[in-house]
């Protein structure tokens, strides 16, 4: 069975208010098993613009698990700190059989 990813791509403006969102994340984190493939980091841009400062990738070990983190009620209660300090672009995507 394919794994799942949340890739998220975010510029962060209140970076005291983001930490909230990572503590009160990281429950629904553990309950699903995630990973993180990458989380912050340098990088480049090479192609594109706009996508923020802050890059992750979150690995499930399937689909249904990044669907199910992500319509918690944990997780729903803490996103409300992210979307008050962040903006920017989060899909959640099959990865390859």
């Amino acid at each position: 069975m394919p794994k799942g990813y949340w890739i998220a791509h975010v510029h962060v403006h209140d970076g005291e208010r983001y930490k909230s969102y990572l503590a009160e994340a990281a429950p629904a984190y553990k309950e699903h098993g995630v990973k993180f493939i990458v989380r912050g980091g340098k990088y480049e841009d090479v192609w594109g613009s706009g996508l923020g400062e802050r890059h992750v990738v979150f690995e499930f070990e399937t689909i249904e698990k990044a669907r199910a983190c992500w319509n918690s009620p944990v997780y729903q209660k803490a996103k409300l700190h992210r979307e008050a300090a962040a903006t920017g672009n989060i899909i959640i995507v099959e990865g390859a059989a």
